[in-house]
């Protein structure tokens, strides 16, 4: 399947994973507060490209640190408002950031990457959208598990190219991903 033949247009999704698409991912660690919070190269350039094709974006991101006592929630909320200040500040809307605090290990829920509650919470705050017309970018296979789970199309972002049978695109970047699109329409 090619991009060309999705013909997407503003009645589409975009769901985005949080570290390591939008933002670095630290290994082995979490973003905890807003001074290692640090933009991907290339992602302030690549939304508004996004945001001028699809008709909403939405953040899905896993944040079992919470869960695990290493972060408060409020420090998670104030990450969140720095991005959504920095993304306004280049014309960039989000319609919405969801987010699950669980730690598996602790306790169970229905919101982590891949269950499909972080998703479903979006679908009922916008009945319009339509899993069949969405795509999630990610770089872990929960997220793509996710989109699979959910008919959605799927883009891994990797800089190394695995043979995941699940994933229906990969590139390098968010940015690399928004310029073929752009290409495409």
């Amino acid at each position: 399947m090619s991009l060309k033949s999705l013909n997407i247009d503003k009645t589409w999704t975009l769901f985005l994973d949080r570290d390591g698409v939008i933002n670095r991912k630290i290994e082995n660690d979490y973003v905890r507060n807003i001074n290692q919070f640090e933009l991907i190269p290339g992602v302030i350039d690549g939304l508004r490209i996004l945001r001028g094709i699809f008709g909403k974006i939405i953040i899905l991101t896993n944040q079992r640190c919470i869960g695990r006592g290493l972060m408060k929630e409020e420090d998670l909320l104030e990450i969140h408002a720095e991005m959504l200040k920095i993304f306004n500040e280049h014309g960039i809307s989000i319609d919405g950031i969801y987010y699950c605090p669980h730690d598996p290990e602790k306790e169970e829920c229905n919101c982590r990457k891949p269950k499909p509650g972080l998703a479903l919470k979006a679908k009922e705050d916008f009945p319009c959208i339509d899993f069949k017309r969405s795509i999630i970018v990610g770089d872990s296979l929960s997220d793509i598990e996710l989109g699979r789970n959910l008919g959605m199309i799927t883009v891994f972002i990797s800089p190394v190219c695995y043979d995941y049978y699940l994933v229906d695109y990969r590139f390098e970047s968010l940015w690399k991903f928004a310029i073929a699109l752009q290409s495409k329409i």
